[in-house]
C-alpha cells in the first residue's frame, strides 16, 4: 500500500472512530427551562388561520379601546415603557418557535382597571393599566409578565386548545372512537375549531399550559436581562389582590403558591442566564 493510500485509509479511520464516539455521547443539555415538545394537538388547526383570526380580533380590541378613549397614544410613558421591555425579549422567542421571526409584533395599552395582560398568537400584546396600577409592577415584573403571555403564543396553547376541541366533537361524531393527533381528523373540523378561533381574548388555558408558560417566561425575562427572581414577588402580589378566588381545583390556573414552588425549584436554571444578561453598573 503506497503512502497517499495509507493516509487515506488512516484519515477515513479516523473519523469514522471520532463519529462513534459523538453518536455514543449524550446529547449536550440545553441550558434553561425544560418544557418538552409544543404538543401535536397543535397540528390539528393550521397556524396562518389562527393568527389571522387573532389579527382580526386583535384589531377589533383596539378599535374599541380607540372609541372609549382607552388606548394609550404612542407617547404614553407607560406604554413606550412596555415597547422597551418587549423589544428585549421578543429576539429570545425566535428559539422556541421559529415563526416568531415572521411575526407582526404589536405592544399596547389599555385604559382599565382589570389586573390583566395577554399576547394573541402572533405576537399580538396587550397590558391593561389595571395590573401595572393595582401591582406596581417594577420592570423586572413586567418582564415576567410578558414573558409569560408571549410563552402562551410561542407554545401555541391557543391551537392545541382549538385541536383539541376538533378532537372531542370529531370523536362525539363517530360514535366516541378515539381520534388521535397523529391519524388526523376530517378537515372540516379543523375548519370549524378554526373559524370558532374559540373567542381566542378569552380563551381559558389548563392549568399545564400555565404552569409552561410561567417557566418559558422566566427563562425569556432572564435572556433579556431581567431578573427572574421577580416571578415570586410578581405571584405574592398576584396571591394578595386575588385572595378571593377559587381554590386551584376548581380554576384553570395554578395557585399562587403552586406557581411560587415551580418557580423557585428552576430557579437555578435560568439565574445564571440572567447573570450573563443583566445590564452592568
Amino acid at each position: 500500500m503506497n503512502k497517499s493510500r495509507s493516509l487515506g485509509f488512516l484519515l477515513r479511520l479516523m473519523a469514522g472512530s471520532l463519529a462513534a464516539f459523538a453518536l455514543n455521547q449524550p446529547a449536550m443539555a440545553r441550558e434553561g427551562v425544560d418544557v418538552g415538545q409544543n404538543s401535536s394537538f397543535t397540528k390539528l388547526v393550521p397556524a396562518e388561520q389562527v393568527e389571522r383570526s387573532a389579527s382580526q380580533q386583535y384589531l377589533q380590541l383596539q378599535q374599541q379601546a380607540n372609541s372609549k378613549h382607552a388606548l394609550a397614544p404612542d407617547n404614553n410613558a407607560q406604554l413606550r415603557r412596555l415597547r422597551t421591555i418587549a423589544q428585549r425579549i421578543i429576539p429570545f422567542s425566535y428559539a422556541w418557535n421559529p415563526r416568531a421571526r415572521d411575526w407582526q409584533w404589536e405592544v399596547n395599552l389599555i385604559g382599565s382597571p382589570q389586573i390583566n395582560a395577554f399576547c394573541m398568537p402572533g405576537g399580538k400584546i396587550a397590558f391593561y393599566t389595571g395590573i401595572l396600577e393595582k401591582l406596581q409592577l417594577t420592570d423586572d415584573e413586567v418582564a415576567v409578565v410578558m414573558g409569560h403571555e408571549i410563552a402562551h403564543a410561542l407554545r401555541e396553547h391557543a391551537r392545541e386548545r382549538m385541536g383539541k376541541s376538533a378532537v372531542t366533537q370529531g370523536a362525539a361524531r363517530i360514535g366516541g372512537a378515539v381520534v388521535a393527533g397523529v391519524f388526523g381528523v376530517n378537515p372540516n373540523l379543523t375548519d370549524m375549531a378554526a373559524r370558532g378561533g374559540a373567542n381566542l381574548l378569552t380563551l381559558n388555558f389548563s392549568r399545564g399550559n400555565e404552569s409552561e408558560a410561567d417557566l418559558v417566561g422566566l427563562e425569556l425575562a432572564a435572556r433579556a436581562g431581567y431578573d427572574p427572581r421577580a416571578g415570586i414577588t410578581l405571584w405574592r402580589k398576584m396571591s394578595a389582590a386575588n385572595k378571593g378566588a377559587p381554590p386551584q381545583w376548581l380554576s384553570t390556573h395554578p395557585a399562587g403558591a403552586t406557581r411560587i414552588a415551580d418557580m423557585e425549584k428552576n430557579m437555578p436554571k435560568v439565574l445564571p442566564l440572567y447573570e450573563r444578561a443583566k445590564p452592568r453598573g
